[in-house]
């Protein structure tokens, strides 16, 4: 493989993606609001000569290069988040700006840029006649990843009939290798009191303090230690041997976290002892924990079992309707996922880059302390699409992508044009390389 083609070729397209991924920018997308996007992002597809482009009926966007049997896949979601408080924007964040090393705006790290470096990619392919029979690309560019990860390839698995061997995601990588994740899952807890005047709160039973006593408990889920003598024995405990099998995928991935996120209340005024109060946890999961065993735990604290009857512990749907109206229900669940060192995919990717750019990760000036200091395969922090692709379906997974993990959601976001131009490059020889390593 000619390494020094494919990187001539990539930054031949710097400019190409820069406007690309300008234009996206300046189409407000956030989750259930994506067809601006993904009509643009169709259209730079069927310009650069994709085979096939598709929408399908939830509104993602397909986009193939070749005809060979191994189906190898690109995944970025498309949608983004709010902008938050404008005033802690220097700048449009949908009109953006760019200069000669950044592109600015909302979703150019997360994660419209991975897209774009993943549809030049393809073209780099094409270019230079990398395609062959033994493989077919699809570049996908997903919707209501920020709403609901996961939910967009549930849909391409199981209603468009799609399954590729491996899935590349393409959210932001500070110049690493990404091969797994921490999952999450979305937690309700319903408190029932009695509520009677508030000059004599004795008469009632009031939901929001016993509300509060599982609150305490759930703080020390998150806080305290698994040492024997310890009550409620916190989610460090996951890190041993001695209470999880997993233990070792678990301390690559980081412990396990809970948080009180949100929180609701009845009461007939404010002058009466509330009569329900109801709390939202965020429930951030390492390998070996799963769904049942997050709610169990939540059920078991001992404030909970003191108010058994009162206490409803339940996890969250969601069935927001696409921009296509669609309305796909799922519950809000994402799972664990992690493939390993050894892993085909996790092989492909690192001879892909290795050959491309070397044995560290890359960036620009700024972020170079950063990402000198960090191994080049290592893992998320935050959540992705893989939780749906790997973590419910099965299909390996392997992160790279242009852009930063802290720009996410951040105001003033930003991504490298640097980055754009790596992550074309690696895209563009991960599969040839894959098939002829697994031939």
């Amino acid at each position: 493989m000619d390494f020094e083609k494919i990187k001539q070729a990539a930054e031949g397209y710097k400019a190409d993606m820069t406007r690309f991924l300008r234009d996206m920018v300046r189409h407000p997308g956030e989750s259930c609001n994506e067809k601006a996007k993904i009509d643009r992002a169709a259209e730079e597809m069927r310009r650069l000569g994709f085979d096939k482009v598709e929408i399908d009926p939830m509104g993602n966007l397909l986009g193939y290069m070749g005809s060979g049997k191994t189906l190898i896949a690109f995944d970025g979601h498309i949608d983004t988040v709010g902008v938050g408080n404008p005033d802690n924007w220097t700048f449009d964040p949908y009109e953006g700006y760019e200069n000669e090393d950044e592109i600015g705006g909302r979703g150019t790290s997360d994660q419209e840029g991975g897209i774009v470096s993943a549809v030049y990619g393809a073209k780099i392919m094409k270019d230079l006649g990398l395609l062959n029979d033994k493989y077919t690309v699809l570049v996908t560019a997903t919707v209501q990843e920020e709403d609901c990860d996961g939910l967009c390839w549930q849909y391409i698995i199981n209603e468009d009939k799609v399954r590729p061997e491996f899935v590349v995601i393409n959210e932001p990588t500070d110049g690493g290798i990404y091969r797994g994740q921490r999952g999450r899952m979305e937690i309700r807890v319903d408190v029932q009191g009695v509520s009677c005047h508030g000059s004599a709160p004795e008469r009632g039973d009031n939901a929001i303090y016993k509300a509060a006593e599982i609150l305490l408990d759930v703080r020390a889920l998150n806080e305290n230690d698994d040492k024997e003598a310890t009550p409620i024995k916190g989610l460090v405990k996951m890190l041993s041997e001695t209470y999880n099998p997993e233990w070792k995928e678990a301390r690559f991935l980081g412990r396990g976290t809970i948080t009180a996120s949100e929180i609701f209340f009845t009461s007939p005024s404010r002058c009466a002892v509330a009569d329900s109060c109801a709390f939202s946890l965020d429930r951030r999961m390492t390998a070996g924990e799963t769904w049942e065993s997050c709610l169990e735990e939540i059920r078991a604290l001992p404030a909970v079992q003191k108010y058994k009857d009162d206490v409803k512990v339940s996890m969250y749907e969601y069935d927001r309707p696409s921009y296509t109206g669609c309305v796909y229900p799922i519950e809000c669940y994402f799972p664990t996922w992690v493939i390993p060192e050894d892993h085909k995919a996790t092989k492909a990717m690192e001879a892909a880059y290795k050959g491309l750019y070397g044995e560290a990760r890359l960036g620009p000036d700024s972020q170079m302390e950063m990402r000198s200091a960090r191994p080049l395969t290592d893992k998320w922090t935050f959540s992705t699409n893989g939780v749906s692709i790997m973590g419910r379906n099965g299909i390996p997974c392997i992160g790279f992508g242009p852009g930063a993990e802290a720009q996410a959601h951040a105001p003033n976001e930003i991504t490298w044009k640097s980055d754009l131009v790596r992550c074309a490059a690696v895209f563009a020889a991960l599969p040839t390389l894959y098939v002829e390593q697994n031939a």
